[in-house]
């Protein structure tokens, strides 16, 4: 009888201790998740880009190659209807990382402009380069001026995209509103084939310079690019302070002279729900290749105007990686 209590007692201890192995081992697990490793890294990454012929698109393509080569996780940029429509994928997890311009990554947090309400899920990685508000026109369309654009049929950019706000902000300043002409909804490709058609006379175009669409016009027709007033710039930047006054310099699309214009600034805007060691590695991938971004823009993509005019807060992973520069 003896013998028998014995083995049951020993069966229970033994019991008893496997339990109590397997809660440190769950203890050990949690501590390392918490770490922001392992299990925190997303097996697939998403950039919300914009249409194929801006600027946004062919970036996007480059840093998703430099983030699936220095993380090992895979990731993809896929077309969009750029800023807000990228606020809002972002927002329902459709996408991790998103350009936008500064001025509409302000009103998603904010809930103002074409936003119901603040959207609480989006931080600064970076800015990257001047957005440069190209008022595109040929040669043909007698167009020379804003107030020109008076009675014409005129892209001001896809509904709900950062180029519709621009090109809405600047008409006011110009006493105009889309009242005073034919208003079309076009992504940058549709704006610059309508131009060459003749079905559109002008279409306001944001985005870095060179714009692909836009070279693609200048090598069919002879490009205007409509020049916006020093005093009419200073007048947008009083009203809007997050624009500043840009060119589009000669040379480009075939121009003969710079174009006195403005320009916004894109970022980069990345989910809050990514952990602080992800958007790290996403930050380091991005600046520490530098050398291998192809496009005329790349020039401005540099760790130290990563920060100018972010405008919204930043991720703790991407400031971790500033503050160690």
């Amino acid at each position: 009888m003896k013998n028998k209590k014995f083995n049951l007692s020993m069966i229970l201890l033994i019991a008893v201790s496997m339990i109590l192995a397997a809660c440190g081992g769950d203890d050990s697990g949690s501590g390392d998740s918490e770490g922001g490793s392992g299990s925190d890294q997303p097996e697939f990454i998403n950039i919300a880009t914009g249409g194929t012929g801006g600027t946004y698109y062919p970036l996007g393509g480059t840093f998703a190659q430099l983030i699936e080569d220095e993380t090992g996780i895979t990731t993809t940029a896929n077309t969009s209807n750029a800023s807000a429509e990228n606020m809002a994928m972002i927002d329902n997890e459709e996408a991790e990382i998103a350009f936008v311009q500064t001025d509409i990554a302000s009103y998603a947090v904010e809930g103002s402009q074409m936003f119901d309400a603040p959207i609480e899920t989006i931080q600064g990685l970076a800015t990257l380069y001047p957005e440069t508000i190209q008022i595109v026109t040929s040669a043909e369309s007698g167009i020379e001026s804003v107030e020109d654009l008076a009675g014409k049929t005129v892209s001001v950019g896809e509904s709900g995209s950062g180029t519709r706000l621009n090109a809405e902000q600047i008409l006011e300043v110009h006493g105009m509103s889309f009242d005073d002409m034919d208003v079309q909804n076009l992504s940058f490709d549709d704006s610059t084939t309508g131009i060459q058609d003749g079905s559109i006379d002008a279409a306001f175009i944001t985005g870095g310079t060179p714009t692909g669409a836009v070279e693609g016009l200048a090598a069919q027709v002879d490009v205007v690019i409509v020049p916006i007033a020093a005093d009419m710039a200073q007048a947008l930047m009083d009203e809007y302070p997050f624009y500043s006054e840009d060119e589009v310099a000669s040379g480009t699309y075939g121009l003969e002279e710079a174009v006195p214009t403005v320009a916004v600034q894109a970022m980069l805007a990345v989910s809050s729900e990514l952990s602080e060691d992800v958007v790290y590695d996403i930050t380091k991938a991005i600046f520490e290749n530098t050398d291998s971004i192809t496009h005329p823009k790349g020039e401005f993509i540099t760790v130290d105007s990563a920060l100018d005019g972010i405008g919204i807060d930043v991720h703790p992973g991407a400031q971790r990686y500033y503050d160690e520069q």
